[in-house]
């Protein structure tokens, strides 16, 4: 298989320590995984990010790299630490601890999308998912640590934005009769993963944009923010959510009318989360 295993767009002139990421993004569904699942070619999409990267795409104008997935969630979770295997999936992998999300299906070779609805009618080999992961799981993030320690070396800390999106639904049992729908879910593992003062700056940004943001629930981050999130360290990890609904059609998985304009409006924000990364440049980087 030639397919790539990310996509990187790097600007002509690294002008920030923010990266932006998106790692469930990739919509590369090749014949040979299709056959082997027992859904179709839309339903196998349904846990996909669809289009975020696209939303992301202004960020090199900025001087800030963006990396992507290649291959979809489906077929390998780059938000999962690649020893998350499913015994319920993956043939000779030993059950030897509770982990929620390989319970439910959502291992590194996830056996659901969205709804819990099963990929294969099958098991699949050790020796397969195993080259899954190192086909695509290690380099993405080797890729991603490299962007990471490159910020961190000429502007004095490193900011990924972790790009994610999120079903409308998700925010149905969230909200108060009082409270607006939030648009944009920010997660920092509660504080563990990214400064406080960045992720005030981060949210202030979407709110200038005339976006609803609430932090953490439900969605705190997951093995990218737990992994490369040192704040003491001046790593900062912060993943965003954004509510599909704002810029797709989720049951037809296509752009919206909105599209267009919801990007535009993103431009604004990615260029305000950039200057975040330029503020504290030290004199030798410039």
């Amino acid at each position: 298989m030639s397919t790539a295993a990310f996509h990187l767009i790097q600007p002509v002139h690294l002008r920030t320590g923010v990266v932006f990421a998106s790692p469930h993004s990739g919509s590369t569904y090749t014949a040979e995984f299709l056959r082997a699942s027992r859904l179709d070619e839309h339903a196998i999409r349904s846990s996909e990010d669809a289009f975020v990267d696209r939303l992301f795409a202004s960020a090199p104008e900025f001087g800030a790299p963006l990396l992507s997935a290649a291959m979809p969630r489906a077929y390998v979770d780059l938000n999962r630490a690649s020893d998350e295997l499913d015994p319920d999936l993956i043939e000779g992998v030993r059950r030897f601890w509770h982990n929620p999300r390989v319970a439910s299906g959502l291992g590194v070779i996830p056996r659901v999308v969205a709804n819990g609805r099963a990929i294969y009618s099958r098991k699949i080999s050790l020796k397969e998912a195993g080259a899954r992961i190192e086909r695509y799981w290690h380099p993405y993030h080797a890729q991603l640590q490299a962007l990471l320690t490159a910020a961190q070396a000429r502007f004095g800390q490193a900011i990924l934005i972790d790009c994610h999106s999120m079903p409308h639904e998700a925010m149905d049992g969230a909200v108060r009769p009082d409270q607006r729908r939030p648009q944009i879910v920010l997660g920092d593992r509660f504080g563990a993963s990214a400064d406080g003062g960045i992720v005030d700056r981060i949210e202030a940004a979407f709110v200038r944009a005339g976006l609803a943001v609430t932090r953490n629930a439900p969605f705190a981050g997951a093995y990218v923010a737990q992994t490369y999130g040192n704040p003491q360290l001046r790593q900062h990890v912060v993943q965003i959510e954004i509510d599909r609904a704002l810029y797709m059609d989720e049951r037809s998985i296509r752009p919206n009318a909105d599209f267009d304009g919801f990007c535009n409006l993103l431009r604004g924000v990615i260029g305000d989360i950039t200057r975040i990364g330029r503020d504290e440049m030290p004199l030798a980087a410039e």
